[in-house]
C-alpha cells in the first residue's frame, strides 16, 4: 500500500483511544477515510449511528465488506475521497474520523473546509506530527496551512503517536488533530468570500521572507514591516478589508 501512501494503524488501544476522542454518540453519522484494514472501523460502527467508510483500494473495500457484513449501520465505498460526489455521501451533518494517507493532507483539509458545501461537524484526523504543529501554529510562527484550517475551524493537538503503531512504519511520527465548530461564520462575520480573504495571504506566503510592504505592496503603518507569519486572522481580515 506504499503506493497509496497508506500507514495500517495496527495499535488497537490507540484505534479505540481515537475513537473516544472523536466523540462519537449513537446519533452521528461518520465519515472514515482510508479506514485499509478496519482497525479504527470496528470501534467506529460500536458508537455511531451511521459509519460511511470511503476505500480507495478495490481489495481492501472488498475486504471490509466481508468484515463487517453483519453490522448494519455501515456503507463502504470504494472511492477516491479527494473525487467524492455529494451524492455519494448522502449525508447532511456528520463527524469525519480519519488516519489520512499523508499526502493528501492538506488537499483533504481544503476540500473539506473550503470547498464542499456541506462542511462536517468536526474532523478528528492522525496526520504527521510536523503537520499538526504547522495547522495549530500561532505567529510569529504562521503559515498558509493554519491561516486556511483557523479561519474555518478550532484546531487542537490531542496526542502524539509513535511510528511503531503503524504498518509499516512511517519515517515520522504522528500526531492526532481535532478540528472543531467547523463552519463559514468567520467570513460572513467580516464580509469577505473565502476566494478574497485568500488572495494576500497567498501572495504573501509566496514570498515569506519579504516584508509585507514588498511582497503585497501594503502601506500600512502597523504591518508594513511584518513578514506573513507575524499576522493572525484579525490582521489579514484588516489587511484585506483595506485593500478591496
Amino acid at each position: 500500500m506504499r503506493k497509496l501512501g497508506q500507514h495500517f494503524l495496527t495499535n488497537p488501544a490507540i484505534a479505540k483511544r481515537i475513537v473516544d476522542a472523536a466523540d462519537i454518540t449513537k446519533n452521528d453519522s461518520v465519515l472514515e477515510v482510508g479506514p485499509g484494514r478496519g482497525m479504527l472501523t470496528q470501534f467506529l460502527v460500536e458508537k455511531a449511528k451511521k459509519v460511511i467508510a470511503v476505500e480507495r483500494d478495490k481489495k481492501l473495500a472488498s475486504f471490509l465488506q466481508e468484515k463487517f457484513a453483519d453490522k448494519k449501520n455501515i456503507e463502504i465505498i470504494e472511492s477516491d475521497i479527494l473525487k467524492i460526489t455529494s451524492y455519494e455521501l448522502r449525508v447532511t451533518s456528520y463527524k469525519v474520523v480519519a488516519n489520512l494517507p499523508y499526502y493528501i493532507t492538506s488537499r483533504f483539509l481544503r476540500l473539506f473546509l473550503e470547498n464542499i458545501k456541506n462542511k462536517p461537524q468536526s474532523m478528528t484526523l492522525m496526520v504527521q506530527k510536523e503537520v499538526a504543529e504547522r495547522i495549530c501554529a500561532k505567529p510569529p510562527q504562521m503559515n498558509l496551512l493554519a491561516l486556511s484550517v483557523q479561519a474555518f475551524g478550532r484546531p487542537k493537538i490531542l496526542f502524539n503517536v509513535k511510528k511503531g503503531s503503524f504498518s509499516p512504519p512511517p519515517e515520522v511520527d504522528s500526531a492526532l488533530i481535532c478540528i472543531e465548530n467547523i463552519s463559514d461564520a468567520f467570513f460572513k462575520k467580516h464580509g469577505i468570500p473565502p476566494e478574497e480573504f485568500f488572495k494576500l495571504p497567498k501572495k504573501a506566503f509566496s514570498q515569506k521572507r519579504k516584508m509585507l510592504r514588498a511582497s503585497i505592496n501594503v502601506k500600512h503603518l502597523v504591518f508594513d514591516k511584518k513578514r506573513p507569519q507575524e499576522l493572525g486572522l484579525a490582521d489579514w481580515v484588516e489587511l484585506c478589508k483595506a485593500k478591496l
